[in-house]
């Protein structure tokens, strides 16, 4: 239902009414055209936030100040939402959580314990122990070693993973200061991105589809009020 246009007509109506009718017809003029001047003014005025009129000085207020509608866009999101305070405070709200339960667990079996148990033999191999190693077999006799080296040095990086020093150290190098910074200025560059992509034809689409049914209600109540006044005129 388009009010305004519902509202101009009524207005339009009373007009043509007061001219025809040979009783009240001064006073359903009167509220016919003062309704009709409110109506029409004030779907003007709406009209002029998102076109430009010709000959209208200020008109397409929102086509002509689009970086401004950018920049306000911004600041709502930056300033209001993803401040540097409430990213660290949702930082430390996580920090506290995890304290408890942080489990490196997922980090350890992806270690490939044969890989780095290869690495110590060809280490032993290249080193003046090398020449006493093939005396006994060379790197064939160290072989039985592999599994439970690779379980006790499993089970030493998991103490230490787990250890009261490693885990405060880790929780440590996390600044909260330094992470919201990062996140903020992350945040603030996709915005930035986002915004530069905008035109003000899209920026202008999206302010009139947010407001424009809802300031249809100044057209209504603009054609109401000055059908009073027209009222009141009328017994003037």
């Amino acid at each position: 239902m388009n009010k305004s246009l519902i509202t101009n007509l009524v207005a339009l109506l009373l007009v043509i009414a007061g001219l025809l009718s040979p009783v009240y017809s001064n006073v359903l003029l009167s509220i016919g055209l003062f309704s009709l001047s409110g109506a029409i003014t004030n779907w003007l005025a709406i009209h002029m936030l998102f076109e430009k009129v010709p000959f209208l000085y200020g008109s397409g207020v929102i086509p002509n100040q689009f970086e401004d509608f950018k920049s306000g866009i911004k600041n709502i999101i930056m300033l209001q939402f993803f401040t540097a305070d409430n990213i660290k405070r949702f930082i430390q709200s996580e920090e506290e959580s995890a304290k408890k339960t942080l489990d490196f667990t997922p980090v350890l079996d992806a270690v490939d314990y044969d890989n780095i148990f290869q690495k110590l033999i060809d280490a032993i191999n290249a080193s003046s122990l090398g020449a006493m190693l093939k005396m006994v077999g060379g790197s064939e006799a160290l072989e039985p070693l592999r599994q439970p080296v690779s379980e006790k040095m499993r089970v030493a990086l998991e103490e230490i993973a787990h250890s009261e020093r490693f885990q405060t150290a880790i929780h440590q190098s996390l600044s909260t200061d330094k992470l919201g910074a990062d996140i903020s200025e992350h945040i603030e560059t996709i915005v930035d991105a986002r915004l530069d992509e905008l035109t003000p034809e899209m920026v202008k689409n999206i302010i009139q589809h947010m407001i424009k049914k809802h300031l249809g209600w100044l057209v209504v109540w603009g054609g109401v009020l000055g059908g009073l006044i027209g009222l009141i005129a009328s017994f003037i």
